[in-house]
């Protein structure tokens, strides 16, 4: 096992302890700093992986929560926008793919550092349009979640039920994803053992993260993950 290899074990730790403390952010930790180690599209492919692998757990209990309805027309659009992503992830020059990476980064952890909030009512139309476009940024970013985070939250559901709509809605569109990119060629075996690799920790970490929420401050942990997120989107920019 290499350098590359245990900085990036340590890197998907960290990732998992802020997904389990906070609920979200793996992908948007570990998806920047993946890519300075791989190329972005062995990065994406990493965190969509880790991600699935995560929702998947918790997959069972959400479904009966979730609002399929809402989830529907979230996900129908975005069945069209995550190839479209993931052929700009594949055809675009990497190092343009890492900076775009970095700035959806810099942009979500800001909106959801500052409070940034949709202050509309969910709507059909709404709904459609938001899936397009995280679908397409989910393909080419792995990140897709904060989106939907701030828009689900402006309804009336409680936040057991917006967690289960946010879990079916990042699981449904990263198999979509990495069932686009491995039909790409862009999954091989290499990059599969790398993925193993990096599940368990991410899972025990993840894990731990969420033991670990109950005796934390959910604000401040919150906070401190999301700036920490805005601090590596703008080193990884320059990188």
């Amino acid at each position: 096992m290499g350098i590359t290899e245990l900085a990036a074990i340590a890197i998907v730790i960290f990732a998992g302890l802020v997904r389990g403390t906070t609920g979200f952010g793996g992908a948007m930790f570990m998806t920047p700093v993946l890519s300075v180690l791989y190329p972005p599209v062995n990065a994406v492919v990493i965190a969509l992986l880790l991600e699935t692998a995560a929702a998947l757990v918790m997959f069972p209990d959400a479904v009966p929560k979730a609002r399929w309805r809402t989830l529907l027309y979230l996900i129908l659009p975005a069945v069209f926008t995550v190839p479209l992503g993931g052929y700009l992830l594949l055809t675009l020059d990497p190092g343009v793919a890492r900076k775009i990476i970095s700035g959806v980064v810099i942009l979500f952890s800001s909106m959801l550092l500052f409070g940034f909030r949709y202050r509309g009512t969910p709507r059909v139309a709404t709904s459609l349009a938001l899936g397009s476009v995280v679908g397409a940024l989910l393909g080419a970013t792995s990140v897709g979640a904060p989106p939907v985070i701030l828009y689900l939250l402006s309804g009336p559901d409680p936040i057991a039920v917006t967690r289960a709509n946010l879990t079916i809605f990042v699981t449904s569109i990263s198999v979509i994803g990495l069932a686009m990119l491995a039909v790409a060629g862009a999954i091989t075996g290499a990059l599969a053992a790398t993925a193993m690799l990096l599940t368990i920790p991410f899972l025990l970490s993840t894990w731990l993260g969420g033991k670990l929420f109950g005796r934390l401050s959910d604000t401040g942990v919150r906070q401190l993950a999301l700036g920490l997120m805005l601090c590596i989107g703008i080193v990884s920019l320059f990188m």
